[in-house]
């Protein structure tokens, strides 16, 4: 069976690249899958993850992000003919290629890619929840674009074979769709992690942006007793756009000496088993991988209750603590409740390793299996 993934890119090590490469490295070791991966913003630049030699990666060279930072008319003007470019593209690849499925991660050419007839079945797979546009909460003009893309995604999903979302509780928000789903990312079987359970650090992880709040995260942070901050550290490891904001944050609210943002890692397994816990302040998720892997890891987690996600994943108060979204000084509470508490941490750290048989990577792919067969027939 053929199927194509198309990304925007994958030289980030962001959550959506990684759940690609775990899906991918499982069809091909199973065998009978031949794989392409198709970007249009990887410019030349490596993956940042290795996929598998069998995997067929190709850039359609768009370049959606050079457009990016312009005047707003002529970044419209840009996307606009890059889009026209990017289906041209696509369609090429795909009547070439006579795929059997096409896989959306939900980048530009969800709006179109339906309308392609290549012959494949197409799949859109939602990495966020459906109303993640709204969650920067803008107004005037951009807050109406925002709420007319929100409106338009629930055509848009309409249109596919199938429509694949990650939680109970975004499939809730979509309604009773026909070609709904769900199926979430899975836990894989996580390399033996050396924990160390006396560590005193907290840990976050994630791309520095709106999305991720670390900004929300420092400001939390700062707000816990100047004697406990001495006894642990914050980490927070990601790379983006925020860092330059996010360490003169650090600098004005003078955690220097127990935060820091510790770049991105490759070795993020050796990083869980030397933190104590994870916290988790984002505005929006779509199914936290970071989550589902620290907890694997034997984690517990203190997350915001944001949409979508922590709900489906968290037990309050067994293998984790939900905070209500954006109350920071409940995040700073529920933080010292677990640095204080050395037996509820090791309470919660049994419960958290229960996720590796909820989201077992068999049970996760055996539901893509079995859409990919279903679809074909």
């Amino acid at each position: 069976m053929k199927i194509v993934y198309c990304i925007a890119s994958v030289y980030n090590p962001g959550g959506m690249e990684r759940v690609l490469l775990n899906k991918v490295r499982y069809l091909v070791a199973r065998g009978g899958y031949e794989i392409s991966v198709v970007t249009t913003d990887q410019g030349g630049r490596p993956p940042f993850y290795t996929f598998p030699p069998e995997v067929k990666m190709v850039d359609l060279d768009v370049n959606y992000t050079h457009d990016n930072g312009g005047n707003p008319l002529k970044k419209i003007a840009g996307y606009l003919r890059r889009r026209r470019l990017h289906k041209e593209r696509l369609n090429a690849f795909l009547m070439q290629e006579k795929a059997d499925i096409t896989v959306s991660l939900y980048p530009s050419e969800s709006s179109f890619i339906p309308s392609l007839r290549d012959g494949s079945r197409k799949v859109l797979e939602l990495h966020y929840c459906k109303f993640f546009r709204l969650q920067y909460g803008r107004s005037g003009l951009l807050g109406l674009a925002d709420r007319f893309r929100t409106w338009q995604d629930g055509r848009i999903v309409r249109r596919f074979d199938r429509f694949v979302v990650l939680t109970r509780e975004d499939a809730g928000y979509w309604g009773a769709l026909p070609n709904l789903e769900v199926i979430p990312n899975a836990a894989l079987a996580f390399p033996e992690v050396r924990r160390t359970p006396e560590s005193r650090r907290v840990m976050a992880v994630g791309r520095l942006d709106y999305q991720k709040g670390f900004d929300r995260l420092l400001n939390a942070w700062a707000l816990l007793p100047e004697a406990l901050r001495a006894q642990w550290r914050l980490d927070i490891f990601g790379q983006g756009e925020w860092r330059e904001m996010l360490e003169k944050q650090i600098a004005s609210l003078g955690i220097g000496a127990s935060a820091r943002l510790a770049g991105a890692t490759r070795a993020v397994f050796e990083e869980y088993g030397k933190s104590a816990f994870l916290v988790m302040s984002s505005h929006y998720e779509g199914f936290p991988m970071v989550m589902i892997e620290a907890m694997g890891c034997g984690l517990p987690v203190v997350s915001f209750a944001c949409l979508c996600g922590p709900r489906d994943i968290i037990e309050d108060g067994k293998n984790g603590l939900l905070v209500e979204e954006g109350d920071v000084e409940g995040l700073a509470a529920a933080m010292q409740k677990l640095m204080e508490d050395d037996a509820l941490r090791a309470k919660m750290s049994a419960r958290a390793l229960e996720v590796t048989q909820i989201y077992s990577e068999e049970n996760v792919m055996k539901q893509w299996e079995n859409l990919f067969k279903t679809l074909s027939l």
